[in-house]
């Protein structure tokens, strides 16, 4: 009895020796890289300086998720939509109890960094730090010293809406032992001062990954696919890849193109909706001609993975057909009989890339809600598509789709109803 009392003893020491190492190990991980808090220095809030701190809060399009619906600006309470929740968005305005009124220059540049908020506590990456942690000093204290410009707007931040372990620092804890490590301007240096510019507004305050990089089950982005598509959580839209010819690569493109769909929303090749028309409605119209055509250089020379456009086996003769009178009766007015559409007005159908990727999620979210690009400075009055989603069932939906990624050569896999009724789940509608 004594010896297995003996052992006993001895594997719960060992259990919790594991269990001491364990947690160290975290505490450490969540440590390598962290900046210090500093020395409280005072930042100069020049005019000029607030200037540029507006700018590069716009570019990193704070106020989209800062600002709820009806709400005032930068003020907070809007709900983000994770896979495990939702994360509600702080008060960024200068008010005292509610917002940054006693924050310091320290405290903000090390949330940006390292993730951290005033009190230390973690904070959750729907804020994206995993991307702001590149964000240098200068541009920090900058955007800051704008943000502290603003009239103060008492809000009080609303609880987040995560279930157990999720809402637990410990789980946050581990999460950021795995995925995330404070990397002080990591972006490396270029071949030229504008790629270099490109890489740290795409990698840093544009943090394009958070959407166009795929993510796993526990939200970290996946280090083997940078920038290779995902599914965008909460709008139920696809980010298509930025590193495939398939899909939204832009290698074969002109700089001059890329910047022109950067900041007006369309382009010669392409136009965006969904997400990331409100990206560039609110954010990217803003940039400057030199950043948007250094961001449009560095996607471009991004490696391009040659993937050929999805193909299948073609829908049945009855799908087609019923797909074909819908498309008549519905599309074809503005996108051609044989969906050629009609030049700066409406896309063409035929050859589109959009149209032929394997991932449909994106067609069947314009159809049940409109295809709308932003307006811009550079394209005020854009055309639009009207949404289908109370005229249209889902079996209707499903055939003119299958109907459209089949005919004029596009040759793409079918849609069937399951999808097209998730989307609509996903989207309430």
């Amino acid at each position: 009895m004594k010896r297995r009392i003996d052992w006993l003893a001895a594997l719960a020491l060992a259990v919790a020796a594991l269990v001491v190492a364990a947690v160290y190990a975290v505490w450490a991980l969540n440590r390598i890289g962290e900046a210090p808090l500093g020395s409280g220095r005072p930042v100069a809030a020049s005019p000029e300086v607030i200037a540029r701190g507006a700018y590069l809060a716009r570019i990193g399009d704070c106020a989209s998720c800062h600002t709820q619906p009806g709400g005032a600006d930068y003020a907070g309470g809007r709900a983000i939509q994770t896979p495990f929740g939702a994360v509600y968005s702080s008060n960024l305005t200068p008010d005292d109890a509610t917002g940054l009124g006693h924050w310091t220059p320290d405290e903000f540049w090390r949330a940006l960094h390292n993730g951290r908020s005033r009190d230390g506590r973690l904070l959750y990456p729907a804020f994206p730090y995993t991307e702001y942690t590149h964000v240098t000093r200068e541009d920090a204290d900058a955007i800051f010293s704008y943000l502290r410009s603003l009239a103060p707007v008492r809000q009080e931040a609303a609880a987040h809406q995560l279930g157990f372990p999720y809402s637990t620092q410990a789980a946050l804890a581990v999460w950021r032992a795995l995925y995330f490590r404070p990397g002080r301007c990591a972006v490396v240096q270029q071949a030229s001062p504008e790629l270099t510019r490109g890489a740290y507004l795409v990698q840093g305050l544009g943090h394009c990954a958070s959407c166009h990089t795929p993510r796993n089950a526990l939200g970290g982005l996946r280090s083997d696919a940078p920038l290779g598509g995902g599914l965008v959580e909460g709008n139920a839209w696809w980010a298509p890849s930025l590193t495939s010819t398939a899909q939204a690569g832009v290698s074969r493109w002109a700089v001059d193109d890329i910047a022109a769909l950067l900041t007006r929303g369309v382009s010669a090749s392409a136009g965006v909706s969904g997400p990331m028309a409100e990206v560039v409605f609110s954010s990217l119209q803003y940039l400057t001609a030199d950043d948007a055509r250094a961001m449009a250089a560095w996607l471009r020379q991004l490696p391009q993975v040659e993937e050929a456009a999805a193909h299948g086996k073609p829908p049945p003769a009855g799908v087609l057909e019923r797909g074909h009178e819908i498309y008549h009766d519905q599309c074809a007015q503005c996108h051609g009989d044989e969906g050629e559409g009609k030049p700066g007005a409406f896309p063409a159908l035929a050859g589109n890339r959009a149209v032929r990727m394997a991932e449909p999620l994106n067609l069947v979210q314009i159809v049940l809600h409109g295809g709308y690009l932003p307006a811009t400075a550079g394209n005020p009055q854009p055309y639009g598509m009207p949404p289908f989603r109370q005229s249209l069932s889902d079996d209707d939906v499903a055939d003119v789709l299958s109907f459209i990624r089949e005919a004029w050569g596009n040759g793409a896999p079918p849609v069937d109803i399951v999808s097209v009724h998730r989307a609509r789940e996903r989207s309430g509608s």
